[in-house]
């Protein structure tokens, strides 16, 4: 054909359209009705089962729900921990608070976000840098290792000490209203810079501009307290209370989890990424003097025998995927074969795992946890998913991801160091090569 689309193209497409009568009968249906409904596999849908044959021991009686925010990444490290403090204590149920994490992280972020200005002050307004950089300078995602740099430096509160706000729960006007003030900061210091500015007189602005982001955040989220006590009754009814605590001791006192024995392993087979090799990803953290960003970009049977390893010996595995895909919220699971839009569609959707992520079909949009695998003759069938969007969908909040998802969805783990070989421990001695700000590997901060 042409360059144009012709009357006779449209004709032709028209009447090949017309003598299908499968397409015709796709039509009549997906006019009234939700596709998911229309094209889910009966064979799909009969073999859900939200029974594994491993499980971690210690797993919450409650899943805990981030409402309209982005904050997966973060419940998902903080629901990891609250399993080794709620062993500890003999507990059904804990939440660390969310709320709390967010203040520490949207602050850091903000620092993070005014250090990297100071850095581009040779860019042009309009450059692709400029422009990433510019786009969500606290957006409510990140990466494992910005979670372990918060807690590191912050440390953690229960709950009941800091709880959720309608903000931390409803982010996007917050959200707004700080990038707004952001970027004005960030023009300041640009026309500074221009004028003349010497980068310390700059870093002073900085000190006063973070005094206003923090007064917003204890505006928006509460101001968070210097010292608490915490309480609780166990299982058996035993109570006990603890007093005058910070962040950091209830942290390093009373939770049981090394987070910097922990590694990200992630699976990218794209063009420009090389198997057994590291990763960073320029621009992109939150505390300054924290660890950067580190991925060991591995084959899916590193992950997953690191994962297996992991739940079998009751410790549950932090992951990022591509939620969206293939999956039914209600029913709360994520199996490729669970929906036949080939069939109802009359076309075939042939693009790979690297493919999609080249070319922008496929991401990291979400991050959980695996609390339990189903193993059958020494090979994983499906993983037992807790997730943070409340008990309506799955099995009271529980999800179920079938292996074969595992492969073509899912992108990252955090594995303890001790579930992995030698030579895979090596490439975290190696200088990481550092991705664009823009990879997909990033996606997840967004």
């Amino acid at each position: 054909m042409k360059n144009s689309i012709s009357k006779t193209n449209l004709n032709k497409f028209n009447k090949a359209f017309q003598s299908n009568g499968t397409a015709k009968i796709s039509r009549n249906a997906l006019v009234r009705s939700d596709i998911n409904n229309i094209a889910m596999d009966w064979d799909g849908f009969r073999s859900i089962d939200h029974t594994y044959s491993h499980m971690v021991s210690n797993e919450m009686s409650k899943v805990t729900n981030q409402k309209a925010s982005g904050r997966c990444w973060g419940f998902a490290g903080l629901n990891l921990m609250r399993l080794s403090l709620a062993e500890k204590y003999n507990l059904t149920n804990f939440e660390f608070s969310q709320n709390y994490f967010m203040f520490c992280d949207k602050l850091e972020k903000s620092n993070y976000f005014l250090e990297s200005i100071l850095k581009t002050f040779d860019e042009a307004y309009d450059s692709r840098l400029m422009m990433h950089l510019l786009s969500e300078p606290v957006q409510d995602g990140g990466q494992w290792d910005m979670f372990v740099n918060l807690i590191e430096k912050y440390g953690l509160l229960p709950q009941s000490v800091m709880p959720e706000s309608f903000q931390s729960s409803q982010s996007r006007m917050m959200n707004g209203f700080l990038t707004r003030k952001l970027r004005e900061f960030a023009s300041t210091l640009r026309k500074k810079n221009k004028k003349g500015a010497k980068l310390t007189d700059l870093r002073k602005d900085k000190e006063e501009m973070l005094s206003t982001i923090y007064s917003m955040l204890c505006i928006f989220l509460g101001n968070p307290p210097e010292s608490f006590n915490w309480q609780v009754r166990d299982k058996d009814k035993k109570f006990s209370r603890f007093t005058n605590l910070t962040p950091l001791d209830f942290y390093k006192k009373h939770v049981e989890v090394k987070l910097k024995d922990k590694v990200c392993l992630i699976h990218a087979p794209m063009s420009n990424k090389q198997m057994n090799e590291l990763y960073t990803v320029s621009y992109l953290g939150n505390v300054i003097d924290g660890d950067i960003i580190k991925y060991a970009n591995v084959e899916m049977d590193v992950i997953k025998r690191a994962s297996v390893k992991s739940l079998k010996n009751n410790e549950a595995v932090w992951f990022g995927c591509d939620v969206g895909k293939m999956y039914h919220r209600d029913l709360g699971v994520m199996d490729v074969d669970l929906y036949d839009y080939e069939s109802v569609l009359g076309t075939e959707f042939k693009m790979d795992k690297g493919t999609r992520l080249e070319y922008g079909d496929s991401l990291m949009t979400h991050a959980m946890l695996f609390t339990g695998v189903d193993i059958v003759k020494n090979q994983p069938t499906k993983w037992r998913v807790e997730n943070s969007w409340g008990e309506k969908g799955g099995n009271k909040g529980y999800f179920l991801m079938t292996d074969k998802w595992f492969d073509e969805y899912n992108f990252e783990v955090v594995v303890d160091k001790k579930y992995l070989p030698k030579r895979i421990l090596a490439l975290f001695e190696r200088e990481p090569i550092a991705l664009d700000p823009w990879d997909p590997m990033g996606s997840l901060a967004k």
